[in-house]
């Protein structure tokens, strides 16, 4: 038995001096050599390269052409938050947004209703009619006592691109 363990013990010690001595006769490769450069040429890659990611940070290395669907870079957070668009809205009803006005009257004149709206800054109010457009939706219908919305909804999770929003003029009953 003891023979055995040495046996074993001496194959053992052979195949590792054996694996050492093959990897000490296969060839190193010779490290290519370095393209010559001055330190002007490091500088200007190390600026172009730094250049590169304050573009990237601030926004400005990527374009994406989203043909209608959202934008894979954009936080879902942040567009529940950013509602305000790049580009002024015009001036009017056609710049309403539905959240911010107030329905301060309805009316009916020669048989089409009217309603009287109020910016939420209470700085301005405007007289609306079924059909007119607001910045972010339409006025689909007038009656009585409410005025119903239809608004564009800029969500991917939701399947309908609008949703129906209804005013009414008293909104305590």
């Amino acid at each position: 038995m003891k023979h055995w363990h040495r046996l074993s013990a001496l194959a053992f010690t052979a195949l590792l001096l054996a694996g050492g001595a093959l990897r000490a006769q296969q060839p190193t490769p010779s490290p290519s050599p370095a393209p010559a450069t001055d330190q002007a040429g490091n500088e200007q890659t190390i600026d172009q390269i730094l250049a590169g990611e304050e573009e990237v940070l601030s926004g400005e290395g990527y374009s994406y052409d989203p043909a209608g669907r959202r934008d894979p870079f954009v936080s879902l957070l942040a567009r529940t938050q950013n509602k305000q668009s790049a580009t002024p809205r015009p001036e009017g009803v056609p710049g309403l947004l539905i959240d911010e006005i107030d329905i301060q009257g309805i009316f009916q004149l020669k048989g089409r209703w009217f309603a009287q709206v109020q910016t939420s800054n209470k700085e301005k109010s405007y007289l609306i009619q079924e059909g007119d457009h607001l910045y972010d939706g339409d006025v689909v219908s007038i009656t009585r006592n409410e005025v119903t919305f239809k608004q564009v909804v800029n969500d991917p999770s939701v399947i309908k691109p609008f949703r129906e929003v209804v005013k009414k003029l008293n909104p305590e009953s």
